[in-house]
């Protein structure tokens, strides 16, 4: 089975993750030896991995196509059939000639 490949939206949000949780990370921490840079890299890193993997991946119109309507969360609205009550008949009535 190959690979998928990543969708724009997880490489951006990926990238964004990793580049602002770096310098949040540096500032916060104060970190100045090496060792502390690269623990807070390491971690941004880890962390824009995750985010990158967890944005939601578009669905294939097949599958979309091949899931039943009762589980989908949106009903379709039914037709509403409108019933209109025939006019009720009234006795003609007939005017006098003046």
């Amino acid at each position: 089975m190959a690979m998928p490949r990543p969708t724009v939206a997880q490489l951006v949000y990926g990238s964004c993750t990793v580049i602002f949780s770096t310098l949040a990370m540096l500032l916060l921490s104060g970190a100045s030896s090496g060792a502390g840079v690269a623990i807070v890299a390491v971690s941004a890193l880890a962390l824009g991995l995750l985010v990158a993997m967890t944005v939601p991946l578009p669905r294939s119109r097949a599958a979309a196509a091949a899931r039943p309507a009762a589980v989908s969360r949106i009903q379709a609205p039914r037709p509403v059939r409108a019933t209109v009550a025939p006019p009720a008949r009234e006795p003609v009535r007939e005017r006098a000639a003046s």
